[in-house]
């Protein structure tokens, strides 16, 4: 019964609009005092202490910096608008560019609103521009900008093998072609439109590829996609490679951004620094989120939830599988209301004792899971993508827009789960 009213009341706590780190550390605390007593307050320093040294999380802030360094180097802005071009002939050629660029900056970057705010600002006018269907627009750069949660580098994955106790790098491998999938899912969704429906996403005009093909169209593409490729090759490949482990991979990107922020000669002093307020911001926001939840695991596991939980399962006689199926189901509403860094600390801790209890594989667990917390970001109301669109679109893009643009991409999401 403890176990329960824990759970209620953190449930209702959080959708009353309470912080949710706050809520976390606070009611495990009352709770917590009531189970041990004082004892609690020597427990949780050193569940807390154990959880904090952990060297994996350390990738968290380097891969952070590495993401926000990129953003402000102008990189991401050239490759969007030459792949634009490049894509000039397809049909529905810039909903393409947006959806490629999205997967590349998702390799180098792995952060949703740096990737989403970023495109948003430099495609979506250009789009509307060009008569692109407000709905397939906003759909498109929504979408597109969550591919950094499943294809790594990404924080996601991360933290579930942290809480998972699973190999960062496995996880990497395992991501890509799930990821890649879904970039051909999206992709083809876009050229489907454009063909059945032509006035959704009309050509870019001719005189505008003209002028691209003119002049140093080599050059140009090489200087386009060569510094993003050095920074892909430089973190997943020291890792496929065996070179560098995940978190020290992490520090090779951060400095590589650095380098290539250099190159393009927009390191200044303002820049390193907004750069590092931000990364500490995000960090801290990632960590006090994670001191809550350790908190609450604690105490969790003190009134013996985990116990009852894998008790009532067996009682219920669930199959492996139909136990997944639940578990997925709830992360998936969750994702309605609450953000991916809170489903992983609070869900998962609780549930990979039973997946390992039926001996079941978590690291397929973990990638369907990622998957799962990708469209999180893009289903109503509390999609952060949606979030982050909004606030840098034009007046003209209604939240009924974006609502009815995400639909089709929250399906191919789930195909792919």
């Amino acid at each position: 019964m403890i176990a329960l009213l824990l759970f209620i009341t953190l449930f209702i706590l959080l959708l009353l609009g309470f912080p949710v780190a706050f809520t976390l550390a606070g009611v495990s605390l009352i709770f917590g005092y009531f189970v041990f007593g004082t004892d609690l307050f020597y427990l949780l320093p050193l569940r807390i202490f154990g959880t904090m040294s952990n060297q994996i999380l350390l990738a968290v802030p380097l891969f952070v910096y590495m993401g926000v360094m990129l953003e402000k180097s102008g990189i991401a802005e050239r490759l969007l608008h030459t792949m634009s071009l490049l894509m000039g002939r397809i049909k529905g050629g810039l909903a393409v560019a947006v959806i490629l660029v999205g997967a590349m900056l998702a390799a180098s970057t792995g952060i949703v609103g740096a990737t989403v705010v970023t495109m948003g600002l430099l495609s979506l006018p250009a789009m509307l521009k060009r008569g692109y269907k407000p709905e397939l627009a906003t759909g498109v750069i929504a979408s597109s900008g969550t591919l950094g949660q499943i294809i790594p580098p990404s924080i996601v994955l991360i933290l579930l093998g942290s809480v998972m106790n699973i190999s960062v790098g496995d996880l990497f491998l395992a991501a890509i072609v799930p990821g890649v999938i879904l970039v051909i899912l999206y992709t083809a969704f876009a050229i489907g439109t454009a063909i059945v429906n032509p006035s959704y996403a009309p050509p870019v005009p001719p005189e505008e590829l003209q002028e691209f093909r003119e002049g140093k169209m080599l050059g140009k593409l090489i200087r386009t996609f060569i510094l993003p490729f050095l920074l892909v090759l430089a973190v997943l490949g020291s890792i496929f490679t065996g070179i560098a482990s995940p978190t020290e991979a992490a520090g090779v990107g951060a400095l590589v951004a650095t380098i290539l922020t250099a190159i393009e000669k927009k390191l200044t002093l303002q820049v390193v620094k907004g750069v590092m307020q931000e990364t500490t911001h995000l960090t801290s926001m990632v960590f006090i989120i994670l001191v809550g939840a350790t908190a609450f695991g604690l105490v969790f596991r003190g009134v013996g939830g985990d116990t009852i939980l894998i008790q009532l399962i067996e009682q219920a006689n669930l199959s492996p599988y139909s136990f997944l199926a639940v578990v997925m189901i709830g992360i998936f509403i969750a994702g309605f209301f609450i953000d991916f860094i809170e489903i992983i600390f609070i869900f998962l801790p609780v549930v990979t004792p039973v997946f390992v209890a039926y001996d079941m594989n978590l690291l397929w667990i973990a990638i369907l899971v990622s998957l799962n917390l990708q469209t999180s970001f893009l289903t109503p109301p509390f999609g952060f993508s949606l979030f982050y669109l909004k606030g840098v679109a034009p007046d003209s893009i209604t939240t009924g827009h974006l609502y009815r643009g995400i639909i089709p991409f929250i399906l191919n999401s789930s195909c792919t789960l």
